[in-house]
């Protein structure tokens, strides 16, 4: 029997290419897209509702619907994208445990995927090479995005506690990268310097755009519960992406670097939030076995080709040009000298 999907997120890039996917796969008879605001992608086949997980109200259109699969991809990475964090933390969770309080008063809902991430495993000097899905982080995330994505699964592990008879699959993604995305890591490395944690080389892994998606298609027509990290073959050090992509590193100590991130967020150049300074200082690794043999999923790109894919992309054609990064490397250094004299 073809399935009926509903997606939430859709006003985003991947949430409306995810949906515009689904809609045109022959296994899925119907597609309904939400979210509080219009799409500003095409949807294709999908249908579009406008509703906020956030209310009750998203219970009348998974009855209405008459939906079997619920895809949750209404997470949001940086507050950029809710107009702030304290909208981004009531999205997030909030918008979650409604979405959950939904699914579980559903007579029809028998799936839910739900688009998690690595980030819930943190970033410290104390962790191990690579994270299975059984470890816990060594230090637990504190804000952001990474604390809501911890909260998020926890609420999910309870609901399918509460739903043992709905089958609950939790991707655990490493960055999306590729030709098209565009994430807050995909920004920093378009910038014309990159400012590094002296020191330091951390751990990349990412997952191409496509695979992720593909990911995501398994995920919602296969039966296939449990929690499963997602990320392409392979680590790429910091360092060696910064010369892939063309662009020179410049090493600051790690209070600076924070420091400049702040004024590098203020000024919207990059997302350069607490977390994600510790996670360019100290990076991740991911172990994918679990993904190959119970999700059944092999990613076509590994890390390296992900990134060079988007690099290809968004770092050539002459963006490095002298000027401008000699303009960069001055804006940078100025913020410096400005921390260090107001230190002393």
């Amino acid at each position: 029997m073809s399935r009926v999907v509903m997606v939430t997120g859709v006003a985003r890039y991947l949430g409306a290419r995810f949906a515009r996917l689904l809609g045109d796969d022959p296994a899925v008879g119907r597609v309904v897209g939400v979210d509080a605001i219009p799409p500003m992608h095409d949807l294709g086949h999908c249908e579009f509702v406008r509703a906020d997980i956030r209310n009750p109200v998203v219970a009348k259109v998974i009855a209405g619907a008459k939906v079997d699969t619920v895809v949750h991809m209404n997470v949001l990475a940086t507050p950029l994208d809710a107009g702030g964090r304290a909208p981004q933390k009531e999205i997030n969770v909030i918008g979650t445990m409604q979405l959950l309080a939904a699914c579980q008063k559903s007579s029809t809902v028998e799936r839910l995927v739900v688009k998690s991430s690595t980030t819930v495993y943190g970033a410290s000097p104390r962790d191990p090479a690579m994270f299975t899905e059984d470890m816990a982080p060594k230090e637990l995330p504190r804000s952001g995005y990474a604390k809501d994505s911890v909260e998020v699964e926890a609420y999910v592990r309870g609901f399918s506690r509460r739903r043992p008879d709905v089958a609950v699959t939790t991707l655990r993604f490493a960055n999306f990268i590729g030709p098209t995305v565009r994430t807050p890591l995909t920004e920093y490395f378009t910038l014309p310097v990159l400012p590094v944690v002296l020191g330091h080389d951390a751990r990349l892994q990412f997952v191409h755009e496509d695979d992720g998606l593909a990911a995501l298609r398994t995920a919602t027509l296969e039966d296939r519960p449990g929690t499963y990290n997602v990320a392409g073959e392979g680590i790429l050090m910091l360092s060696q992406a910064g010369r892939r992509a063309g662009r020179p590193l410049l090493p600051l100590p790690g209070l600076v670097s924070a420091t400049v991130g702040g004024l590098l967020r203020r000024a919207k150049i990059a997302d350069f939030s607490p977390e994600q300074v510790q996670f360019l200082t100290y990076g991740r690794g991911v172990d994918t076995i679990r993904m190959r043999e119970r999700l059944g999923f092999e990613p076509k790109h590994t890390t390296m080709h992900a990134f060079d894919s988007f690099a290809d992309a968004r770092c050539r054609d002459g963006l490095l040009d002298r000027d401008r990064v000699a303009s960069a490397k001055r804006m940078l250094v100025g913020a410096v000298r400005r921390v260090v004299s107001t230190d002393a």
